[in-house]
């Protein structure tokens, strides 16, 4: 689909690569941009309309979905990172993860896939991670709802064909955002990434490898396990 002329929704779009996505969005003359947040008022990118969205309140993504029915482009970037691992994470946080980027991806693109039928079909991009391939001790509850994410965002890619709609799924490892910022090590600018999924979008792809470590990854999800574990190799 063409970016330009387009009407997009974009979840978290009030900072971090939701905030890029805005800006990019903006740039390559979409006619209106979405930009939905908890808070509103955190928007700060001129020339959006701002929506009131939590992704794990139904009740405020039917009200999200009402409101824009002229949307042909939903990016369901909204996103949680509680850093709870195993074995003694809390429960409430593993929930969290789920309602926020399964859930919460479910019953956003739920809402909104009439109204993309009824506007030629248009697109879904999901932000998913290259931890939906590879578990991450650290940080368990959301490389598990990561992993959720990508299994509904293939489903939602068959079932929403029917009507047209593309379904794409972006994969990212580290990005320099608020979220990453206590992690050491090589970032991807999140501008450079939210050009680059909207480059697959439009090229459409069902999914965008946005770096050199996601590429590596997707390529050893075929290969024996201590490729991706190597841990469990010297555990033998």
């Amino acid at each position: 689909m063409q970016i330009n002329g387009a009407v997009a929704l974009v979840s978290g779009g009030n900072r971090g690569l939701g905030e890029q996505f805005v800006q990019a969005l903006l740039d390559r003359g979409v006619s209106k941009v979405y930009a939905a947040a908890r808070n509103p008022d955190t928007i700060t990118t001129p020339g959006v309309v701002r929506v009131a969205l939590d992704v794990t309140d139904p009740a405020s993504v039917r009200a999200a979905a009402d409101l824009a029915q002229d949307v042909t482009l939903l990016i369901n970037n909204a996103g949680s990172s509680t850093g709870a691992g195993l074995p003694d994470g809390d429960v409430d946080d593993f929930r969290l993860e789920m309602e926020t980027h399964f859930f919460g991806t479910l019953a956003m693109s739920r809402a909104f896939a009439p109204a993309l039928a009824r506007n030629g079909g248009g697109a879904v991009l999901n932000v998913l991670s290259v931890l939906s391939w590879l578990a991450f001790p650290g940080a368990v509850a959301y490389t598990s709802a990561k992993s959720a994410a990508w299994s509904l965002t293939n489903a939602l890619r068959v079932q929403l064909a029917e009507q047209k709609t593309l379904v794409t799924g972006l994969y990212v490892g580290y990005m320099d955002t608020d979220m990453a910022a206590h992690i050491d090590g090589p970032k991807s600018n999140p501008a450079t990434v939210a050009h680059a999924a909207l480059d697959g979008v439009e090229a459409g792809r069902y999914e965008v490898l946005a770096d050199e470590t996601t590429v590596n990854v997707r390529a050893a999800l075929s290969g024996d396990l201590t490729a991706l574990y190597p841990q469990l190799a010297a555990a033998l």
